[in-house]
């Protein structure tokens, strides 16, 4: 079976690096579905999970919040500000982030801050979906 190299990094650090069979993430204008020898690609990624299928039969599960996606034929890269694995995930935390950000939302004093708190929002609702398929899926 063929393999393609996968590398997800954070700015902190390398999340997951090893051989895939698939790789499904959110690209720009939807979801994208990746397998060895695909065609040269380069994209913005929307928050939300990146889902590689690894060559031994398992399955690991990122979440990003955004960020660039570079697809060669034998490698795939995903670089984000913000990764972190599925396993790692902390539901309760994300839930009072979310609701930290709803409250910023509500008393923001300018365009910017409330296109700021907005943005933050959509990321922890994106994080919280991404954390309740991971635990459907599981």
């Amino acid at each position: 079976m063929s393999t393609i190299h996968v590398d997800v990094v954070s700015a902190e650090e390398s999340i997951f690096s090893g051989e895939a069979t698939f790789v499904a993430l959110p690209g720009e204008a939807g979801e994208l579905g990746i397998y060895p020898r695909h065609t040269p690609l380069i994209s913005r990624i929307r928050p939300g999970s990146v889902r590689i299928h690894t060559a031994d039969g398992g399955e690991e599960f990122v979440f990003v919040a955004g960020g660039i996606l570079e697809v060669q034929p034998d490698c795939v890269t995903v670089m984000s500000d913000t990764a972190v694995r599925g396993k790692d995930m902390d539901e309760e935390k994300a839930n009072a982030a979310k609701l930290a950000a709803e409250e910023a939302v509500k008393n923001a004093k300018s365009e910017v801050d409330l296109a700021r708190a907005r943005s933050e929002l959509a990321i922890l609702a994106a994080e919280l979906s991404a954390l309740r398929r991971y635990r459907a899926h599981k």
